[in-house]
């Protein structure tokens, strides 16, 4: 498929996260972009308001009319039923429709492709990787699957010649991708309704490891069994952070690579693992030649991403954070980063659970990390794409939790039972629609001040 003799690109599902950089891309360089998703979402409204034409009724009367098959792409998301009435009217038409990692898959092939693989990491690493790239000068394009505060996008860049993707393991999309400096930042078990064994998604991982054919430009943590380039915190590895420590709330940092030590490095993000994340994207960045200089600036300037222990206040009296975390390795590290930065105070975690299937395969590790703080508010499962299963239940995670400061919150309830809590440090976990509201939240807090 040529990009070029492209026109239209409609987009089936556009508000996802991913589908959105895709779609601020197409708009960028010129061509026509509409689409359509489930429901109006903060996301949905920054594309709306960049000019792209969004409607949210599936309904073959709303496609444009001046979208031919000879002159459109259709982009879609592996979440969009099959019963869907407009995927249903381009496949019967043979338009030219494609899954998102497809078109990745595409866009990325004629440059020097960085990928970012692991059931976690990815965004944060990704993010910092497009970063210090585009800080750098290099002329690079990094699609995010979140919004980065640097930008207010997740879409980095404009360039032609370098990108930097999420090679996304859900339905095995990475393999799209021919990557020629790539990481893996992890490969624990996730997306079981997809793989049914912690073992298959292992296989997909080495598969994708396999497309890496120079092993000195692949990077991974010690504990996987890949072979690649090893990275580590206070370990032996090939690229070593060391000397770790908080300086006015950031990290401060030496790096060990091959060829030099980097000294007194600064890492705005909390956390071990985002640590671990910034020593990945450090490492690519390094291989690729970026000077240690723009290295640091970079690393030193970078806010963030939305929904990443993304702060929405932070006073002394009161911190609110905000995090994206949905399996229990991530809240884990959610609290882990927590406990280090307000050791002592009472942390109230508000949790929505993502997906009947996720929350069936990791009761137990949910149970575990949720039980760590000391108050939790539970939500009702969102269970975007899925139907609901019977006895996989909030009350059935709730009933499992070791921590006996713990209830069922209803969406409804959620403003006012957070109002009425004592806790000086509060943090909302989770993937699906608590992430809308967040600012009503916010907002509440606010007047506690």
């Amino acid at each position: 498929m040529n990009l070029n003799q492209i026109q239209n690109v409609y987009f089936i599902g556009i508000g996802g996260i991913g589908m959105s950089a895709l779609a601020r891309y197409f708009k960028f360089i010129g061509k026509q972009v509409s689409g359509y998703d489930k429901t109006p979402s903060m996301l949905t409204n920054e594309l709306i308001e960049s000019g792209i034409d969004i409607h949210f009724e599936d309904d073959i009367n709303l496609i444009p009319k001046e979208y031919y098959v000879e002159n459109t792409l259709v982009i879609y998301t592996p979440a969009v039923p099959k019963t869907h009435a407009e995927w249903n009217y381009f496949i019967e038409r043979h338009y030219e429709v494609k899954k998102r990692a497809e078109v990745l898959g595409i866009i990325s092939r004629d440059t020097f492709c960085f990928a970012v693989a692991g059931t976690h990491g990815k965004t944060t690493t990704s993010s910092i990787l497009g970063h210090i790239l585009f800080q750098s000068g290099a002329d690079v394009t990094a699609f995010i699957g979140g919004i980065v505060e640097n930008y207010n996008s997740n879409l980095i860049g404009s360039g032609k010649t370098v990108t930097v993707v999420e090679a996304d393991e859900f339905d095995r999309s990475f393999l799209h991708l021919r990557p020629d400096i790539a990481c893996v930042t992890s490969m624990d078990a996730d997306h079981l309704d997809i793989y049914g064994t912690s073992e298959a998604i292992k296989e997909s991982f080495r598969e994708f490891a396999s497309k890496v054919e120079d092993k000195n430009n692949l990077f991974i943590t010690k504990e996987l069994p890949l072979d690649g380039v090893q990275c580590a915190i206070n370990e032996d590895a090939v690229y070593k952070a060391f000397n770790v420590r908080i300086e006015d709330g950031a990290y401060v940092f030496d790096v060990h690579t091959p060829s030099e030590i980097m000294k007194d490095l600064r890492f705005g993000l909390p956390g071990k693992h985002n640590l671990m994340n910034g020593l990945m994207a450090i490492a690519m960045a390094k291989t690729f030649g970026t000077p240690t200089d723009s290295i640091a600036k970079a690393i030193a300037s970078f806010n963030g991403i939305r929904r990443r222990f993304s702060y929405q206040i932070k006073s002394e009296n009161l911190v609110y954070i905000d995090d994206y975390a949905h399996h229990p390795t991530e809240i884990n590290a959610v609290h882990q980063a927590v406990r280090e930065l307000y050791p002592g105070k009472k942390v109230l975690a508000i949790f929505q659970p993502h997906l009947f299937s996720r929350t069936r395969d990791f009761v137990d590790g949910f149970a575990e990390s949720l039980s760590k703080f000391d108050q939790v508010f539970l939500m009702d499962i969102y269970p975007a794409r899925e139907l609901p299963m019977e006895g996989v239940t909030s009350e059935w995670l709730l009933g499992k939790m070791t921590n006996t400061n713990k209830k069922i919150v209803a969406k409804e309830d959620l403003l006012g039972e957070i109002k009425a809590s004592d806790a000086p440090i509060i943090v909302t976990i989770g993937a699906g629609d608590l992430g809308e509201m967040v600012p009503s939240i916010k907002r509440v807090l606010n007047e506690n001040i």
